[in-house]
């Protein structure tokens, strides 16, 4: 591992100032994936500014009943906490099903948002990759792509987005709020990551020393949610696919509002548009449910290893649909 300099962060200010003024440094949180990506020698900052002991770590009801969960918190104090549970559960499913206890206990809200792929070829420094070293090739094009996507990938990248908290994130429209050396912005979570067209080495709309300071979740008075997330093996693989629902009926059961992401298929978390605004007005049934994936999946391209992946995605959007409406 390349030598560093370490520094801990007084102030979210002072943080930003800091990251900003220095080329080859990187925020400090929980560490789980950094610290991996710099033992691996994929990446190698000189300075680390460590932000996890900052006043972040609040999980606040607003007036408004929306949410405002710090960048600093715990994803086991995410997934445990009473609001979390009873009114944003797919966000505590996804968070259970995305890692043990102990990376949980270490890894931060901000931190998980910022994780890189999985991708074999990325943490393999012996072979060609865009995401890596722009312009090398993409190795998983004609090489091990099981895992890979088949929504919004380009020649450039195939891979996919790792965060199951992320997937849950987007189907609850939250946003992410960033300190940067301009002041604060905020932006929809589905805006944050990036597909990766030609330039797949940017994960996300991230400039370099703007900190993610919180997210925000609005208020949704009796929806249902649920994450569901298909997998190899049940502990704490990697998704072949997820779906994040989120689900509001009228009276009469007429689906009045439907937000859904899928994870595991794409370089972001995939928020499936096409298939909510052919399920909103409609009555829930198998019928419908099974049309609207399908219309999502139509642009679907699969690699030679992850056809299978399709079929897996629309089937498992109708399973948690029909599962939330039956409720």
């Amino acid at each position: 591992m390349k030598p560093f300099e370490y520094l801990r962060a007084r102030d979210a200010a002072g943080a930003v100032a800091a990251v900003t003024g220095h080329p080859g440094a990187s925020f400090l949180g929980g560490g789980t994936n950094l610290v991996d990506h710099m033992k691996l020698g994929i990446t190698a900052p000189d300075l680390l500014i460590d932000i996890a002991r900052l006043p972040l770590d609040d999980i606040e009801e607003l007036a408004d009943g929306s949410v405002r969960i710090g960048a600093t918190v715990r994803n086991s104090d995410l997934a445990a906490h009473r609001l979390i549970r009873e009114r944003h559960r797919v966000l505590s499913e996804a968070l259970l099903a995305g890692a043990s206890g102990q990376l949980r206990n270490m890894a931060t809200t901000g931190g998980n948002l910022l994780q890189r792929t999985r991708c074999t070829y990325f943490q393999d420094l012996g072979t060609p990759c865009n995401k890596r070293e722009p312009g090398s090739g993409c190795s998983a094009l004609e090489g091990v792509n099981r895992d890979h996507a088949v929504l919004g990938a380009s020649a450039s990248c195939v891979a996919v987005h790792p965060s199951d908290m992320a997937v849950a994130l987007a189907a609850l429209d939250a946003r992410v709020v960033v300190l940067g050396p301009d002041g604060e912005r905020s932006m929809q979570l589905t805006e944050f990551h990036r597909l990766p067209g030609d330039a797949p080495e940017r994960d996300t709309v991230l400039e370099h020393g703007e900190l993610i300071t919180a997210l925000e979740l609005p208020a949704r008075p009796g929806a249902l949610s649920a994450y569901r997330k298909v997998r190899d093996r049940a502990s704490y693989a990697f998704a072949l696919v997820s779906v994040a629902a989120v689900l509001e009926l009228d009276q009469d059961g007429t689906i009045r509002e439907v937000r859904l992401a899928l994870g595991g298929v794409a370089h972001k978390p995939w928020r499936a548009t096409l298939a909510e605004s052919l399920l909103r007005g409609t009555q829930p049934s198998e019928e419908n449910f099974r049309e609207a994936a399908q219309a999502e999946l139509r642009s679907a391209s699969a690699l030679r290893d992850n056809a299978f992946k399709i079929p897996m995605a629309r089937n498992t959007m109708v399973a948690v649909l029909r599962d939330l409406s039956g409720r």
